[in-house]
């Protein structure tokens, strides 16, 4: 097999990750599941009216939208242009000012210092070179500025599917790092390293009640988001495997399962809150 230069296997690995992230519609899937943690990392980090901020990997702007909301300066970005269109519409509906920024969460296209909060809502997370992202959200952030972040722990509900999901994954490229580490408080710590002060780091969960069994769990997962539907595209030629894929998502609902009439699920995530020095 032909070997890519590091610069071309890059670019093939963003594409396709900026593809994943288009497939199905995480929109929908964050309004509708997710979309406290936006204002739990807004509040967390103390934004206030006139405030410079940066929202990294925002998605369709769970974060940016309730950032802009309170007044704040914000601008959203992220690989995937057809989030940021529809982080468009909801935020002209709202009536909330957010400059929209097609980017790399590795490369960003933004001044040194440019912010007085750089944050993060299960985003920065999946992009696949953990220390380059980190070194960009310290970049960016000015003396004295806050670095937040939520991402889903290794040992949480999503954590769990993730590792559900590898096995039926080709293998990540040399160098790629597992989303979940950025779950880890020791992870975290150690990539913002010296350069920031006032590391907190808290487990939190958000509870999802939505799904009535734990099939209509994983049918939703396979509509809706993009890492789901890459997972069973890589499986599709073999209906033995896409069987299995089938019941391990159901049996995973079906052991965090909490609920008597419908599936309730605990996902746990971890927020981090950080100053820059």
């Amino acid at each position: 097999m032909m070997q890519l230069a590091p610069d071309e296997a890059d670019r093939t690995l963003k594409a396709k990750h900026r593809a994943m992230w288009a497939m199905g519609d995480y929109p929908t899937l964050a309004a509708e599941l997710i979309s406290e943690l936006g204002t739990t990392l807004v509040s967390a980090c103390g934004i206030a009216p006139g405030d410079r901020v940066l929202d990294v990997a925002a998605g369709s702007g769970n974060a940016a939208i309730p950032a802009a909301r309170l007044g704040a300066r914000v601008v959203a970005c992220d690989l995937t242009p057809e989030l940021l269109d529809k982080g468009r519409q909801e935020a002209k509906r709202l009536g909330a000012n957010v400059e929209w920024r097609e980017a790399d969460a590795e490369a960003m296209p933004f001044a040194d210092a440019e912010f007085d909060h750089v944050i993060s809502c299960v985003g920065v997370m999946f992009a696949p070179h953990h220390q380059i992202s980190a070194n960009e959200l310290v970049r960016v952030c000015r003396p004295g500025g806050t670095i937040g972040l939520i991402s889903w722990t290794p040992e949480g509900f999503i954590g769990q599917m993730f590792a559900t999901m590898k096995a039926y994954q080709a293998p990540p490229p040399p160098g790629a790092n597992p989303p979940p580490l950025w779950g880890d408080p020791d992870h975290v710590r150690t990539l913002l390293g010296d350069h920031t002060s006032d590391f907190s780091a808290t487990r939190g969960t958000v509870t999802v009640d939505r799904f009535a069994t734990a099939t209509a769990f994983r049918d939703y997962f396979q509509s809706h988001y993009g890492p789901t539907i890459a997972t069973y595209k890589s499986v599709a030629g073999d209906p033995d495997r896409v069987t299995a894929l089938d019941r391990d998502l159901v049996d995973l609902a079906r052991r965090n399962d909490r609920g008597t009439s419908s599936t309730v699920l605990d996902w746990e995530y971890l927020l981090v809150v950080a100053h820059r020095k």
